[in-house]
Order: C-alpha cells, then sequence, then structure tokens
C-alpha cells in the first residue's frame, strides 16, 4: 500500500478521498488554489502545496504543477477525484512518464471510452446493446439532417466530447433540426475544443440507469445499478440505489452488459456504464442502450457504498497498489435502499441561476450521511462549482430511505446563501417520485409545483422580529416594565420583496407580545426547559441565526428576513429596469448591444460566464440602449453594471 497519494482535487471529493486514505494510515497531500488556501480539504490534509491561481486553468487543470507538488511532497501516486483531469490521458501518461501511480484507469481506457461516438462503436463489437443513432466521422449539416429523417424524430443532438449537458440539443420535428445543429456545435466548441456530435434516437420516456463496475485490468464486477432519472437540463438532482421497479433479471442482464464493457478495454479501477432505458411499460432486458462510460469516480459514489457496504476508494487505492478486487462478484449483495441529494448554492427562482456568498452558518442533521468541502464561515466562490454538499440517507427499504432524506433535508441549516433546498425537499414529496415512478421528465413537467415556495407565516415575522431585536436571549425578571408599563419595540423586516412592520412588547423575562402589521397579535413564550427556545401556541419556534442585517428561520428550507432601516433606505426605485447588472462575479464572454440600439423586453444583452455556466443577461424591457459599460473579456464582480438603458421619462420625451 502507498505512504502517501496527493489529491488533485478540491471540495468535497478532495475530503471524502482524504478521510478514507488517512483511515487507512496513509499520508495525504493536497493542493490549492489562491481561492483555497483556507478550504476545508487543505484542512483535511497532512501537507498542502500551492499550485496557483484561482482559476482553475491557472490550478487544477496545471497538470505539470500537480506532477511536481507531488514529487516534491513525497508523494508515490496521484487520486484525481472528479472533473478537473480526472479523464484526461495526456495527464495520467504524465503521471507515469514521471514514476508516479494514478489512481485510476489508464490513458488506454480513457481514450477509448472519451469520445462517444467510438465508444458506441466499441460497445456494438462487445455485445453491449446502444441506442440507434448515427455515430461517424461525416459532420455536414445535410448529411446529419438525412440521417436523423432516417433514424426518426424525435431525435437527441449530443457533442462527442464531454458531459454535463452541453452540446446537447432535442429536436422534435425536421424545422428545427438546422438552428439545433448549429447551437449544439456551437457549445460543444466553446466548452470542448470540439465541434463534433453524434444524434441518438429520443427516448419519449426515458429513466437514466447506470452500473457501477470496478476492474483490475485483467476482470471486472459490478456493484449494481444507481437510478439518475431526476434531472434539470440533464444534470444529476437526486440519485438513489437500487433502482425503483427493478426486476432481478433485467438487474443481472444490465450487470453483465457493465462487466462486458468494462472487460473489452481493459479496465482498471472505479467506472460507470451509463445505460438511457425505456422506463414505458416497465423495465425489461431488451429496453436498455448504453449511453456512455465515466472513467473515474462519480459524484454519487455513496448510494452505492452504503446499499453494499463497499469503500469504493479504499478498493481505488488497492487496486492501483497492485492488490487484486477485494471480493468477486457472488460475494456482492444489495442491503437496503439509500438516496443522495445534492445541496447546492443556486437561485431557484431566478431559474437555478448559481449564486455565491459567504456561509455563515452549516450544519446537518443526525441521522444522515453529509459530504461536504465547506464549513460554517466558507465562501461559495465563482470559479468552481456551487455544490454545497452531497446528502445522503440509507434505509431497509425505499420508503424508509426517502423519509429519513425528508428529516435530514429539514433539520439542514445553511444561511449566508440562497440554496435548492426547497426544491429538494419538494422533490422529495412529490407523490409520483415516493412512488417510484422516476424518469428524466418528471422535473420538467412539474417544475412549477417545485419551485414554489411556502410563504413565511406571521408567527416567522413574530419570530423574526423579536430575534431582530435582541429579545429571543436572556431577559432579567424586570425585563419588559418601564413606568409601570410593558415595554413595546418595533422592527422594519424585508422577506420575498415584501416589507411589514413588527410590533413587540416585552411582557415579562419569560413572555412577548408581537404583532406583525395586517395581522393578529401573538404571545411568544419561553418554553420551560433550560436552553430549550421559545414557543407559540404550544408550537415550538425554529432556530435561528442572524449575519449582518439578514436573519435566518430555519424553518422548511429556511426563511431569510432583511432588518431595514428606514434612515438608510435608497431611493432609487425610478432606475429600476434601466441598468442590465452582473448577478454574480464572472467573465464577460460577450455583448451583443451597443448604444442607441432598440432592445425588446428579453434581448440578449450580454454573456456572462461563471461557475462552468453560460447565462445570457436579457433586457428587462423595451427601451434604447444609452451606454455600454463594458467589453467582451473583462471580469466584472457581482452587481457591476453592464449596460444603460434610456430612461423611459427621456425616451418619451
Amino acid at each position: 500500500m502507498f505512504q502517501t497519494i496527493l489529491i488533485a482535487n478540491r471540495g468535497e471529493i478532495a475530503c471524502r478521498i482524504a478521510r478514507t486514505a488517512r483511515a487507512m494510515g496513509v499520508r495525504v497531500v493536497a493542493v490549492y488554489s489562491d481561492a483555497d488556501a483556507g478550504a476545508a480539504h487543505v484542512a483535511a490534509a497532512d501537507r498542502a502545496v500551492h499550485i496557483g491561481g484561482a482559476a482553475p486553468a491557472d490550478s487544477y487543470l496545471r497538470g505539470e504543477r500537480i506532477i511536481a507538488a507531488a514529487l516534491e511532497s513525497g508523494a508515490e501516486a496521484i487520486h484525481p477525484g472528479y472533473g478537473f483531469l480526472s479523464e484526461n490521458p495526456e495527464f495520467v501518461e504524465a503521471v507515469e512518464a514521471a514514476g508516479l501511480v494514478f489512481i485510476g484507469p489508464s490513458a488506454a481506457a480513457i481514450r477509448k471510452m472519451g469520445l462517444k461516438d467510438a465508444a458506441k462503436a466499441l460497445m456494438q463489437e462487445a455485445g453491449v446493446p446502444v441506442v440507434p443513432g448515427y455515430h461517424g466521422a461525416e459532420q455536414a449539416p445535410a448529411f446529419l439532417a438525412e440521417r436523423a429523417a432516417e433514424i426518426g424524430y424525435p431525435v437527441l443532438i449530443k457533442a462527442v466530447a464531454g458531459g454535463g449537458g452541453k452540446g446537447m440539443r432535442l429536436v422534435t420535428h425536421a424545422q428545427a433540426f438546422d438552428d439545433a445543429l448549429a447551437s449544439a456545435q456551437s457549445e460543444a466548441q466553446g466548452a470542448f475544443g470540439n465541434p463534433a456530435v453524434l444524434i441518438e434516437k429520443y427516448i419519449e420516456q426515458p429513466r437514466h440507469i447506470e452500473v457501477q463496475v470496478f476492474g483490475d485490468g485483467q476482470s471486472a464486477v459490478h456493484l449494481f445499478e444507481r437510478d439518475c432519472s431526476l434531472q434539470r437540463r440533464h444534470q444529476k438532482v437526486i440519485e438513489e440505489a437500487p433502482a425503483p421497479g427493478m426486476p432481478e433479471a433485467v438487474r443481472q442482464a444490465m450487470g453483465r452488459a457493465a462487466v462486458r464493457a468494462a472487460e473489452a478495454i481493459g479496465y482498471a479501477g472505479a467506472g460507470t456504464i451509463e445505460f438511457i432505458v425505456d422506463g414505458a411499460g416497465g423495465l425489461r432486458e431488451d429496453g436498455f442502450w448504453f449511453m456512455e462510460m465515466n472513467t473515474r469516480l462519480q459524484v454519487e459514489h455513496p448510494v452505492t457504498e452504503l446499499i453494499t457496504g463497499v469503500d469504493l476508494v479504499e478498493w481505488q487505492l488497492r487496486v492501483a497498489a497492485g492488490q487484486p478486487l477485494p471480493l468477486a462478484q457472488e460475494d456482492l449483495q444489495i442491503s437496503g435502499h439509500a438516496f443522495e441529494a445534492r445541496l447546492y448554492a443556486e437561485d431557484v427562482a431566478k431559474g437555478f441561476l448559481p449564486a455565491t456568498g459567504t456561509l455563515g452558518h452549516l450544519a446537518f442533521p443526525d441521522g444522515c450521511r453529509a459530504d461536504s468541502g465547506v464549513r460554517s464561515g466558507d465562501a461559495i466562490s465563482p470559479f468552481y462549482d456551487p455544490m454545497i454538499a452531497k446528502i445522503i440517507t440509507h434505509g431497509p427499504s425505499r420508503d424508509i430511505a426517502l423519509a429519513r432524506m425528508r428529516a435530514a433535508l429539514a433539520g439542514t441549516q445553511v444561511a449566508g446563501s440562497v440554496t435548492n433546498l426547497g426544491f429538494l425537499s419538494a422533490l422529495c414529496a412529490h407523490q409520483g417520485f415516493a412512488a417510484g415512478q422516476v424518469d428524466t421528465g418528471l422535473i420538467a413537467r412539474d417544475q412549477a409545483q417545485l419551485v414554489a415556495r411556502a410563504a413565511a407565516q406571521d408567527v416567522d415575522w413574530a419570530q423574526a422580529a423579536a430575534a431582530a431585536l435582541g429579545l429571543l436571549g436572556p431577559l432579567p425578571e424586570t425585563a419588559g416594565f418601564h413606568l409601570w408599563q410593558p415595554m413595546a419595540q418595533s422592527v422594519v423586516l424585508a422577506h420575498e420583496g415584501l416589507e411589514r412592520r413588527v410590533a413587540v412588547q416585552v411582557l415579562g423575562p419569560d413572555r412577548l407580545m408581537a404583532t406583525p402589521e395586517g395581522g393578529a397579535a401573538l404571545c411568544l413564550q419561553r418554553r420551560a426547559a433550560a436552553d430549550a427556545g421559545w414557543q407559540v401556541a404550544g408550537e415550538i419556534l425554529p432556530h435561528w441565526v442572524r449575519l449582518g442585517e439578514d436573519l435566518t428561520l430555519f424553518r422548511g428550507a429556511g426563511l431569510c428576513f432583511a432588518v431595514i432601516d428606514p434612515l438608510q433606505r435608497a431611493a432609487s426605485g425610478a432606475a429600476a429596469g434601466n441598468v442590465i447588472e452582473a448577478p454574480m462575479p464572472g467573465l464577460v464572454r460577450a455583448v451583443f448591444a451597443a448604444p442607441g440600439q432598440s432592445v425588446a423586453a428579453g434581448d440578449r444583452l450580454a454573456l456572462l460566464e461563471a461557475m462552468k455556466m453560460e447565462h445570457a443577461l436579457l433586457a428587462a424591457r423595451d427601451g434604447t440602449v444609452a451606454e455600454v459599460l463594458v467589453a467582451a473579456g473583462a471580469q466584472v464582480e457581482a452587481g457591476a453594471a453592464l449596460i444603460r438603458l434610456e430612461d423611459e421619462a427621456e425616451e418619451a420625451a
């Protein structure tokens, strides 16, 4: 076994690898960028090496600097985690040329599976079923349009390189094909440097089921399946294992196909064979097809670990060190059911826009596994994926595991950034999902229901006001009495665009009376047990935290109130809608507006790249461009003014 390994990654996966390695007695070296000097993965390591600037291209994608860090720190092997350089065959070859071990598959195996078209041809040769489609080298638009017509609409255009939904377009009729192709090729070129695409038949009621495989370079085993059908724009949201409604005969057929795929390329290490499955009429042995292979550890690997009792990172280290597979196929069994929910810093109400911010408070309840790379006080950086944590639960049955997930989400506390916590909770409460009726279209069909947010109730306004006034801590016995009259205070709070004044009277050390504007008076009473908090009419009030002028109550997905100082209110209402601002720090990729140009509401004015995604900035109203305040290529901060429209009054004149 290795004495020292270097983890060429950051965030939750680096922390998770470090946890297993150190438990095995293996010394851990972390690498970090300028933005990550105080990060959790640095604290989890025995030694940390600085490798460059905040942007991935200046740090975590600098293979030569990472290899140098491994050599100078005495590491014998490099674990790539996932993302960054994990599926870069040139990096694998450079690691091995330096005399180090790459904890993962060979460069040859990565290359064979790196391009979807070549991988599908290889899988056909190995007897693995593939989706009907065109996977050839000819890329002329007219030729591709002919192939799409032969396959039959609807079809899916997919970039042959990369993943994450980039370079992918669904086309439902021939008239839309040319525009969709041009858009997919452009996005693929920008994301992967390769505009080539393939065309597949689109499965109308698809499920995304993947099989975890593990090889030693000669033979392979599978560790059963995961259902990853709950997706939004091809991005996984909640995963589970095993797949609901999976007949044993289909499980065995998919497992055998996955093992054939891994053994066909002499695969070593952890990998995932992804299948698209026809969910119409139940799962069938002839109803699944190979999509692609991920030649690395997957984000959702914890659900497999919980149902098998296997530590996949430990297996990775052992096989990379030359040891045999720890278990044979017949020794692997499924025990219970597991779910994983991905908690992100993102603004669901604004179309799941990635968010930044400082996590002033972050806590997870007992009864779940929370894999996270951030802690209270850490910042969500604009340079990296905005994942806060993976919340994982396990139970003897699917119903129990899902109930535990609902409880885990209800007990998760996040303050300092908007999150998708409420969206995850709504998904776990969805009747169809609870019944195991999952497919990749579920979220899109019911998105309005899933993103709806519960409104704050009077009791929430009352508690927030009392907390803002500092009245929920210990009070003296004489509290509340001034010249023999109850002492009254008031505060103005804002929540979800609504402002209300709340009057609070202190009636004694254990009782408050709060009256939200337009609402009834509510009596807040301290609970009898020491430090047990407060209650209203027998209802226990939730925990809360105040960060600056923002106060968060941990009810449901969290309710955030801003404490308003009327004397400092900015009188900027007249300018609303005139200025297009950057919603987050990022790089201005393109500007589509010019002074004097007439625009309509919804027109694309600029393109901002942040957190590995492109965000179109749109005109809020019809108008005329007065100023363009930024140029393409500029790095901007959140709130920076990019484009200004002429004032409506000036335009009318």
